[in-house]
């Protein structure tokens, strides 16, 4: 009886082992693509056709906002500062009083400088007669020549002492007027450096009493690099300069260069520029970083995703599909940004099929399932990746952009 049991169970283990076998027999001649085909299934991507188009010649960068004029108000006498008339932060018109500065020094100075001025004229009145009575009797030879020309050398003395006096009474005047501090231009001011009752000293730091910006029109300065200005140096004059919002749509677009640097930054390889734009409600303010946008003309080049670019140490490239489905790394020269583009300017042609996604997945020969937009298979020819589709021999007519 165990001699029977034993013999089953062989039997059962050799059946179950002809029927896995069986098993990976039936699998291994199914119908199997990638096995038929000898190799792995294609790998589905998205493709752009790219064309041959006219896009603007656009830079991007990152400025700040300055005062169109920003201006140091100083005292210009020694003086108690007896009053701050205007509200910091607030814009004034030219002109405006800010400070005021103790007024009786000055107007006693003055005082002196005008009585100073009535006896330099007395002396001269004086003067005046004494020649005029002298004139007479030299002439009769009553009295000698020298007694005569020392009256009119006292005459010319006289006149010069008023014009002298005159002068120190137009400098008593001006040093009056600048107790009275007023606004050179308009602008928003700045808080009050120094507060009522403080001493000032003319022509030291503690003259410092407020700082005057003007932000109508508002200044952005920002660099770009080199080869860049080398693209909009011929044309500057035309260019158009926009600020951007955070989310990249625009804020203005009437600014112009107003400011062209002519030495490039040795360290860092770029040339500064400025632009300047109407702020009349003063949406920028002095110091505010801001996106700018430079539009000097028009290229012709290829719009690719930037997704789309691999940068590499040697150059910027692409994974182009051919006829056949395959794809092939080309090396592309890009110009810069255009929105969520870059600007090819060499290495590709119109028509031909550039990879957007999966770039991960792809090696040099393998074959791709492009999955092309309708948009971009209407804007060209048959689809590449679809062979038979495209005759044999065929060649892009279209010039590569250069």
């Amino acid at each position: 009886m165990p001699r029977i049991l034993r013999s089953n169970r062989r039997r059962n283990r050799i059946g179950a082992v002809l029927l896995v076998v069986g098993l990976g027999l039936s699998g291994c001649g199914g119908d199997d693509p990638a096995g038929a085909q000898g190799g792995p299934p294609p790998t589905p991507v998205t493709a752009k056709r790219v064309t041959l188009e006219q896009v603007p010649i656009a830079f991007d960068a990152v400025g700040q906002a300055e005062g169109s004029r920003e201006v140091e108000v100083r005292a210009r006498v020694s003086g108690i500062l007896e009053k701050r008339v205007y509200d910091e932060g607030e814009p004034v018109k030219a002109g405006a009083v800010l400070f005021r500065i103790e007024r009786e020094p000055f107007e006693i100075a003055l005082a002196q400088a005008q009585a100073a001025l009535g006896e330099a004229q007395a002396r001269k009145e004086q003067a005046q007669r004494e020649v005029n009575r002298l004139k007479s009797l030299v002439e009769a030879r009553a009295i000698g020549q020298k007694e005569y020309d020392d009256a009119v050398s006292a005459l010319k003395l006289a006149t010069a002492a008023i014009a002298g006096a005159e002068a120190r009474v137009r400098e008593a005047k001006l040093n009056l007027s600048y107790t009275t501090v007023n606004a050179p231009i308009s602008g928003v001011t700045g808080r009050a450096i120094r507060s009522e009752g403080t001493l000032v000293q003319a022509g030291t730091e503690s003259s410092l009493l407020t700082t005057l910006v003007q932000m109508n029109p508002v200044w952005i300065r920002f660099s770009v690099p080199e080869a860049d200005f080398e693209r909009l140096r011929g044309n500057r004059k035309e260019a158009v300069v926009r600020l951007l919002n955070q989310d990249g749509t625009v804020a203005a677009d009437n600014g112009r260069l107003n400011f062209t640097a002519l030495t490039v930054d040795r360290q860092m390889g770029t040339v500064q520029l400025r632009a300047e734009f109407p702020n009349e409600k003063l949406s920028w303010l002095p110091g505010q970083f801001a996106r700018v946008r430079v539009l000097a003309g028009t290229q012709q080049a290829f719009l690719v995703p930037q997704q789309a670019v691999m940068q590499t140490e040697q150059a910027n490239m692409v994974w182009v599909v051919d006829a056949e489905g395959k794809v092939a790394p080309r090396p592309v020269k890009t110009a810069n940004w255009l929105g969520d583009d870059w600007v090819v300017t060499d290495g590709l042609q119109s028509g031909e099929l550039v990879v957007i996604d999966n770039l991960m997945k792809l090696r040099p020969g393998a074959t791709v399932k492009a999955n092309v937009p309708e948009a971009d298979a209407a804007a060209g020819a048959a689809p590449a990746g679809a062979p038979g589709n495209a005759p044999k021999g065929a060649a892009p007519q279209t010039p590569t952009a250069r």
